[in-house]
């Protein structure tokens, strides 16, 4: 949410997007990062820490902004924001080009039904995220204990990759 009004601020030209950016970074980083430290013990966050890794990676490397292919967007009926993005008038992202770094771990899956655009990275938080709700729950019900617990975290896992593959086709 802090992210979203960032970048709105930017769209009204109420903040700069050099100042937008990198604080909608560390306010997200922030909040993650307690949120994962706190619940470190569900095994599925691990794989929320790994998207968070590869998009801090991403966003790194070109220059405090998270890449999005403008194909990707003109697919998903988000045409205006190519425009937008070629102005730099959003804080938080920026339009994929040649001299984009690590490319393929940018915003370049879409989802079609959503109208949006996500990384390699976010779609590993949502495996994490969905993982941990079950973990949780699992947790909460007795648990399960020892090898069955390691093959129900897997199965899960696998259920999660699976579904994501499908509805993004």
């Amino acid at each position: 949410m802090g992210e979203g009004a960032l970048a709105y601020l930017t769209y009204r030209g109420l903040l700069a997007p050099s100042y937008a950016g990198p604080l909608a970074k560390l306010w997200v980083l922030a909040l993650v990062g307690y949120g994962l430290w706190q619940n470190r013990h569900l095994k599925s966050l691990y794989l929320v820490f790994l998207g968070l890794f590869l998009n801090t990676l991403v966003i790194l490397a070109n220059g405090g902004h998270m890449p999005v292919s403008p194909e990707i967007l003109v697919r998903v009926g988000l045409k205006d924001w190519v425009e937008l993005l070629s102005r730099q008038g959003d804080g938080v992202h920026t339009l994929l080009t040649g001299q984009t770094r690590l490319p393929f771990l940018g915003d370049v899956i879409p989802l079609y039904r959503l109208h949006k655009a996500i990384s390699p990275g976010d779609l590993l938080i949502l495996m994490g995220l969905f993982g941990a709700v079950v973990e949780g729950g699992v947790r909460a019900a007795g648990g399960v204990r020892g090898p069955k617990r390691a093959v129900l975290f897997r199965l899960l896992l696998v259920l999660a990759l699976a579904w994501a593959l499908l509805r993004l086709g």
